[in-house]
């Protein structure tokens, strides 16, 4: 791996986290919830920032762009398609479109539906995905601007990379979300175990990000449409993903 990753707790339940080049000690922040534990984060290390990378507008992953890009005189790099809402953007980047930060090669996705201008950052040769708020650890995020049909074909798009990719989200929702998770696929066992394992790391402190792509696969309801329990649960059985996925995430809402 040519990346080193630190995750750093901010706000309540937020996770920033730092993204170093050991090559060329390039270093992102992936979003800039809260600057001072980014920025001791960034002297426990000894690293210099150099980009931030902004999945999105809203302020817990924004907020601090404008007071760190002062102080370090690093890049911001955001979506194109929603720049005008990325405080202090330099760079503006589209779906596809591949980027180096140092030596690491990163691609972006573009995933609307929590926002209409949300972007993940793919590290593929890392094994690595930075999502934001689509995908969450048993979850996905709330569509405050997007279509089912938007934020379904983004899950889509990233339960495409391989299994073995790690994700890192940005809350720590995951006991919240098992406990909705299992409401709606009760006879899941791989997601029964997930529930104890969850409540395990959560008793300790010890957090419960990054996980992975096969793990959402096998447990994640948001992204297992196919699942007959399921479909069954919510009374869909049968039908088609975008309506199976709708209905998951609108009892969600609700839970």
């Amino acid at each position: 791996m040519s990346i080193q990753v630190k995750q750093i707790s901010c706000l309540d339940d937020n996770y920033g986290f730092l993204v170093h080049d050991t090559a060329t000690g390039a270093t992102a922040s992936i979003d800039t919830p809260e600057v001072e534990p980014i920025n001791k984060a960034l002297a426990d290390e000894g690293w210099t920032l150099t980009h931030i990378l902004n999945t999105h507008h809203h302020f817990d992953h924004a907020g601090g762009n404008e007071a760190l890009k002062a102080q370090w005189s690093c890049q911001v790099i955001g979506a194109a398609n929603d720049a005008e809402r990325i405080p202090g953007i330099d760079r503006q980047v589209v779906d596809g479109e591949v980027f180096e930060l140092g030596s690491a090669s990163v691609q972006v996705l573009e995933v609307p539906g929590h926002t209409s201008g949300h972007i993940a950052y793919h590290f593929a040769d890392d094994k690595v995905a930075f999502v934001g708020d689509t995908l969450f650890a048993l979850g996905c995020g709330r569509m405050f601007e997007g279509t089912a049909e938007q934020m379904w074909s983004s899950l889509e798009k990233l339960m495409a990379l391989p299994d073995e990719t790690l994700v890192y989200c940005a809350h720590e929702y995951t006991q919240a979300n098992a406990a909705f998770a299992i409401t709606v696929e009760p006879d899941n066992q791989a997601l029964q175990a997930r529930v104890e394992e969850i409540a395990s790391l959560r008793a300790q402190g010890i957090p419960t990000v990054p996980t992975s792509i096969g793990l959402e696969r096998q447990t994640n309801p948001f992204v297992r449409p196919d699942s007959g329990n399921l479909q069954q649960t919510i009374d869909l059985v049968g039908g088609d993903p975008v309506a199976i996925f709708a209905e998951t995430r609108k009892r969600k809402d609700h839970f």
